[in-house]
């Protein structure tokens, strides 16, 4: 019997403002500072032990580059997958649909956008309200199957400490 899968819910990172230079949000990029803060992220994830065998992320660029920069820190790097369910214009429930597609897998991290990932969040533990997710934060939760019903949470890292942690 399979054990349980981990899911490794991710803000992305630190983009560009909104205005006349994107006018397409889902074109807005990470800025250095945020490409370079994600990889660090990347980085923190690995010195804890995270167990990432693929990356699903909204198909924005923001959210692609922060799947990539995270991606590096593994070698091989785990496969990236675009999930519309996470774009701008996804849902809880899409995302929720699509997941079983990756029931094998025993971790799987989802990058997206807020609110959105804390109202997947909310909905994988049963919480009322959506978590906080500040950009580049991570949190884990155990499921025992996908599609998932109830979750477990088991941490909930802001990005300082996972940059720190990659830093020791």
């Amino acid at each position: 019997m399979p054990g349980p899968i981990l899911l490794y819910l991710v803000r992305h990172g630190l983009a560009a403002d909104r205005g006349p230079d994107y006018p397409d949000d889902s074109l807005r990029p990470l800025t250095p500072e945020g490409l370079q803060r994600s990889r660090e992220v990347g980085e923190g994830l690995r010195a804890i032990g995270a167990e990432i065998q693929e990356i699903l992320t909204s198909p924005a660029t923001r959210t692609h580059q922060t799947a990539e920069a995270i991606a590096r820190a593994w070698s091989p790097a785990p496969r990236i997958v675009d999930l519309p369910a996470l774009g701008i214009e996804g849902s809880v429930t899409g995302v929720l649909d699509e997941l079983s597609r990756f029931g094998k897998r025993r971790g799987l991290a989802l990058v997206g956008h807020a609110p959105d990932i804390g109202q997947l969040a909310a909905r994988l533990i049963g919480a009322r309200l959506p978590l906080e997710f500040k950009k580049g934060a991570v949190c884990c939760i155990e499921v025992a199957s996908l599609p998932a019903s109830r979750g477990t949470l088991r941490w909930f890292l802001p990005p300082r400490l996972l940059r720190q942690l990659a830093r020791k």
